[in-house]
């Protein structure tokens, strides 16, 4: 979806707010498979795409490795639920 979204004229998609790693969709494989999506739509296009990838997780650790796994993919944007992960959290991921 988010390669058919961005190939169709969208700029920009995002990860569902309430989506972290569900036993049908784990973060770790979908960064990687959004990640190749917005790239194959860039190449395609010619145009910047991005996504937001939902890092919340239920500790401030794993939110951080979650946002370092997105840098590793060259994914410039992330996101994450700041009431769920909390404001000290929200301060550390900035």
């Amino acid at each position: 979806v988010v390669y058919e979204c961005l190939r169709g004229g969208l700029d920009l998609t995002k990860d569902d707010e309430n989506i972290n790693s569900q036993p049908f969709q784990r973060w770790r494989e979908r960064f990687e498979f959004v990640a190749e999506a917005v790239k194959l739509a860039q190449q395609e296009t010619g145009e910047v795409k991005g996504h937001y990838l939902n890092c919340t997780a239920t500790t401030p650790e794993e939110m951080y490795e979650r946002a370092e796994f997105a840098k590793e993919l060259d994914m410039p944007i992330i996101m994450h639920d700041y009431i769920t992960g909390g404001f000290t959290a929200n301060t550390g991921l900035g």
